[in-house]
C-alpha cells in the first residue's frame, strides 16, 4: 500500500525545522535532540509557510455546501453587531472627553473577537482566504466558487446585520443611554461621503486581511491581534460594509438616512472598497511576495 502524500504546509514547517537541526549538527551543539526540537517549534513562520495555511484554510471554505455558508453568514452578521453596541456601550459610559474617541472604539473588536473565533463567515475575511487559492491554481471553476461564496456569505451578512440592526433601533433591548450612544455613532458615520466611504474602505479591507494574514503566526496572541486590528478601522474612522451595515440599517429606522443614502451613500461604496483593499491589492501583494517560493 502506498503511503498517503503529506500536506504541502506540513512539508514546509517540518523542513525548515530538519534544516535548522542539521546545521547545528553539523557545526557542533551542546543542545541536546530536547532542545534541538524546542528550536524547531520556536521558528517563525516563512511567509510562504502562512501563504498555504491561509489556502488551505480557503480551499476549506470553498468546499463547504451553501447551506452552511448561509447559516454561519446570518450568525456573523448577527455577531458583529456586538462591535458596534459594546462601542456604543462605553461611549455611553465615558466622560466625553479628547480621549473617549480612542477608548470607545476598543468595544469595536468584540463583534470581530466572536466571529474569528467562533469561525464564522464574515464577508471581508473571505476576500482573503477564499481568494489566495484562485489566484493559485489560475482555474476560471475557482474563481467561479469563490464568486458563490462571496454572494452567499455577503447576502447572509447583510440579513444578519438587518436583524440586529433593526432590534437596536426598536429600543427594546438596550438602555435609552446606549440607544443614543448607537445613534450618534451611526449619524457619525453616514456624514462620510461616498468618496472617502470609497477610500477608507481600502484601507479597512487591507487592515482585515492583515489580521487574516497575522493569525497563523499570532499563537497565544490571537485576542490581542484582532482587538488591535478592530481597534485601529474603528479609530482611524475607516469603514467596513458588515459593522457598518448595523449602524446604516439603524439610521434607516430612526429616520436619520434613507433607504438610497444607505445604499448609494454607504453599503456600495464601502463594499467595492474593501474588495479592493482586501482582495484586489493585499491578496496579490501577498501572492507576489512567495510566488517564487511556492
Amino acid at each position: 500500500m502506498s503511503k498517503s502524500p503529506k500536506h504541502p504546509v506540513s512539508d514546509i514547517a517540518e523542513n525548515e525545522s530538519y534544516l535548522t537541526e542539521e546545521r547545528l549538527r553539523e557545526d557542533g551543539t551542546r543542545l541536546s535532540d530536547n532542545d534541538l526540537a524546542e528550536v524547531g517549534d520556536k521558528l517563525r513562520l516563512r511567509v510562504a509557510v502562512v501563504y498555504e495555511i491561509i489556502c488551505q484554510e480557503g480551499e476549506e471554505e470553498l468546499a463547504r455546501a451553501p447551506r452552511n455558508l448561509w447559516w454561519s453568514g446570518i450568525a456573523a452578521g448577527l455577531s458583529i453587531g456586538f462591535s458596534v453596541l459594546a462601542e456604543a456601550l462605553l461611549r455611553a459610559h465615558l466622560p466625553d472627553t479628547g480621549w473617549r474617541h480612542l477608548v470607545e472604539n476598543l468595544g469595536y473588536g468584540v463583534g470581530f473577537l466572536i466571529v474569528i473565533m467562533a469561525r464564522q463567515q464574515l464577508f471581508t475575511e473571505n476576500t482573503l482566504t477564499a481568494v489566495l487559492p484562485a489566484i493559485s491554481t489560475g482555474k476560471r471553476t475557482t474563481y467561479l466558487r469563490v464568486a458563490r461564496l462571496w454572494v452567499i456569505v455577503f447576502a447572509a451578512n447583510m440579513v444578519g446585520t438587518l436583524i440586529f440592526g433593526s432590534a437596536l433601533a426598536s429600543g427594546l433591548f438596550v438602555t435609552d443611554e446606549v440607544h443614543a450612544a448607537v445613534a450618534e455613532l451611526s449619524r457619525h458615520m453616514m456624514e462620510i461621503p461616498a468618496d472617502q466611504m470609497f477610500l477608507r474602505g481600502i484601507v479597512a479591507g487591507w487592515i482585515v486581511a492583515t489580521l487574516v494574514w497575522l493569525l497563523p503566526s499570532a499563537e497565544n496572541s490571537k485576542v490581542a491581534i484582532i482587538f488591535l486590528m478592530a481597534w485601529l478601522i474603528a479609530a482611524l474612522d475607516l469603514t467596513h460594509v458588515v459593522a457598518g451595515s448595523v449602524e446604516a440599517v439603524f439610521s434607516f429606522w430612526t429616520g436619520d438616512a434613507s433607504l438610497i443614502e444607505g445604499v448609494a451613500g454607504f453599503l456600495l461604496p464601502t463594499l467595492l472598497g474593501n474588495i479592493v483593499g482586501g482582495s484586489a491589492l493585499f491578496a496579490l501583494v501577498a501572492h507576489a511576495q512567495v510566488n517564487k517560493e511556492i
